[in-house]
């Protein structure tokens, strides 16, 4: 029986930490679960989890290597985590372990998790370029939500943000910002987000965002990439941490972190058990539970710069190369995040969000209607086309448009076959547009950069870059036998838009080499639909 609180055992860890490391000659690798013990052989368990948690999976297959037993680990964003979880007991999965424990509340409708326990925080902060940092005043003060709005509307902060509905990252700023925006209430209330000075407020901040991301290990990846288009980025204090010791490496400029003081929201990221009346599967998990947050792999888990125990670290347990406080990272300071609010307040605010308080899109969808792609390909297409424009599917991923929204469909073979545009998100407009794609048919041969040409070349003309994330998404079941990427770069390049990110969609055949030599030079990203077209569409629009 688990006797103990969380609060208790973590205190517990933090207390013994040390003097256990140093009795235990087998030190944090020995990999065995305390208290549980024993052997799991044949046992198995899936987890599904949050994309930050892939650094940690060693830690997992240590720990399965040592007892027997089979664990799997399958990484979705926290939208799909909360769908999963509304299967109830029915859900493929034995386990969740998502960023944060508000896609349990979202999602565990059923009340299927059991056993949740926090196994590492990571606040949510803004990472600034030091010298940036500094030029605010920012360095060694306080900041407030407030004043990265008015360095952001100022033109002094450049920064990246991931989407609120689709990554926890973006979410937990995006709640923290109504939290200071709306007067630091003891918790947030339906009635406050209906504050027009707080709506003012929070269309001007998401406003000033410059770049969007689907997964906060991408937006690090694509900051670090393109390290002189962004000042700063909102992510956990973990990522700002992993970009820094890379920028290290490189002999580059590091971030300072920046915690909001009155908007901060802390990542407490929950491992919990999905009931489903397997009682030796359900004692794994439990083992596997207790060994994580065992003082051992929790000591391991601090050096990964996850924060283990308490907020407060003890500055003697801490690696200050890790927990750099030149990165502007206080390890002594007990942290403070705001309370959650209700469910209710939190499905009203992600809606609000993704249909009235975002910057908007300006998206081109360029579909590939060659003749390879007849018959099952078309289908999926349409398919997949379905869930973005099906205001009722849409709002099912939390995908819905906004009234400023502009959506473009440029079917093509080895032509660019015809041009649809939509302004906003009325339900008729988008539905014809839906009509159009299914019922339109094409069977030349294949020309993937003549689309991804006009396209860049439309939003130019419409003024799409100036005040919304504008992106093309590419989808193609063949390998370009026309045209060139020579000649695509060189209009991009030509017109100043190489920096409108292509996200392109590999189906079928094709040629993997060609949509990444695209994606990379704009900035893009290529997603695989081969198994499931649909979710690589959802996943592409994510990022936009």
């Amino acid at each position: 029986m688990r006797t103990l609180s969380r609060g208790i055992m973590l205190l517990l860890a933090a207390l013994l930490l040390g003097a256990c490391v140093d009795r235990n000659s087998g030190g944090a690798g020995s990999g065995t679960a305390t208290g549980r013990g024993g052997s799991f052989s044949g046992v198995s368990l899936s987890i599904i989890s949050g994309s930050e948690n892939e650094g940690l999976e060693p830690l997992i297959q240590r720990f399965a290597a040592d007892n027997g037993a089979s664990i799997s680990m399958q990484y979705k964003g926290s939208v799909d985590i909360m769908l999963e979880l509304a299967q109830g007991s029915g859900m493929p999965y034995d386990a969740v372990w998502p960023a944060n424990s508000l896609w349990i509340s979202l999602g565990d409708s059923q009340r299927v998790v059991k056993h949740s326990e926090s196994i590492m925080r990571s606040p949510v902060v803004l990472g600034v370029k030091h010298s940036v940092a500094e030029r605010l005043g920012w360095v060694g003060s306080e900041v407030r939500v407030q004043d990265i709005l008015d360095a952001a509307e100022a033109g002094q902060l450049r920064f990246g943000m991931t989407s609120a509905t689709q990554s926890n990252s973006g979410a937990s700023a995006y709640i923290g910002y109504l939290y200071a925006f709306a007067g630091q209430p003891e918790v947030l209330t339906l009635e406050q987000l209906d504050d027009p000075q707080l709506q003012d407020r929070i269309r001007r901040i998401l406003g000033s965002v410059q770049r969007s991301s689907g997964s906060s290990g991408w937006l690090k990846d694509s900051f670090l990439e393109r390290f002189d288009s962004l000042d700063a980025m909102v992510n956990y204090e973990a990522l700002v941490i992993e970009a820094n010791q890379e920028l290290q490496r490189r002999n580059m400029e590091t971030l300072y972190a920046v915690y909001p003081v009155d908007g901060l929201v802390i990542a407490d990221s929950p491992l919990g058990f999905v009931s489903k009346g397997d009682s030796r599967r359900e004692e794994l998990f439990l083992a596997l539970q207790e060994y994580l947050l065992s003082p051992e792999v929790q000591q391991e888990i601090l050096a990964a710069g996850r924060r283990t125990g308490l907020l407060g670290l003890n500055p003697e347990s801490v690696d200050r190369s890790v927990f750099n406080p030149d990165w502007g990272i206080d390890a002594t300071r007990t942290i403070s995040p705001i309370r959650f609010p209700a469910e209710d307040v939190l499905r009203r605010a992600l809606d609000l969000y993704q249909v009235t308080f975002r910057k908007p899109s300006f998206t081109v969808y360029a579909l590939d209607y060659s003749g390879s792609m007849e018959g099952e390909g078309l289908a999926e297409m349409k398919r997949a086309m379905r869930t973005l424009l099906d205001s009722e599917l849409s709002t099912k991923y939390l995908l819905q448009p906004t009234d400023r929204d502009v959506s473009v469909v440029i079917p093509f073979d080895d032509r660019l076959l015809a041009e649809w545009v939509v302004n906003g998100n009325d339900p008729q407009a988008l539905s014809g547009l839906l009509d159009e794609i299914e019922q339109f048919a094409g069977g030349g041969n294949t020309n993937i950069y003549a689309p991804v040409a006009r396209g860049v070349e439309l939003i130019r003309e419409l003024g799409g870059s100036e005040r919304h994330f504008p992106a093309v998404i590419l989808l193609t079941d063949g390998q370009s036998n026309e045209g060139s990427f020579s000649v695509l770069r060189a209009a991009l390049d030509g017109n100043g838009m190489h920096n409108v990110p292509v996200f392109s969609i590999v189906f079928g055949a094709a040629s993997e080499e060609q949509l990444q030599e695209i994606s990379d030079y704009t900035g893009g990203r290529v997603f695989d639909g081969k198994k499931d077209l649909v979710k690589a569409f959802r996943q592409a629009k994510g990022y936009n």
